[in-house]
């Protein structure tokens, strides 16, 4: 079993001119002793994910990942 798997993992933000996606359906999984680097340009989304993953985004964020997400 994983300690964490994420399946489709999106992050929307609310805007004036309507939702802005900073994170477009990102999947991973992460066994026990892995290690995971998260690497990607300034601005793709790496921070907002992972802060996504332990529920530290703003009341703006809407989060949605397919059935079946789970963090253990």
């Amino acid at each position: 079993m994983p300690l964490l798997e994420i399946s489709e993992l999106s992050v929307d933000f609310a805007t004036a001119h309507g939702a802005f996606r900073a994170v477009d359906q990102v999947s991973l999984t992460v066994e026990a002793g892995d290690v995971q680097a998260i690497v990607g340009e300034s601005g793709s989304g790496k921070s907002v994910a992972m802060l996504a993953v332990m529920g530290l985004l703003p009341w703006t964020a809407t989060i949605s990942a397919a059935h079946g997400t789970s963090i253990s």
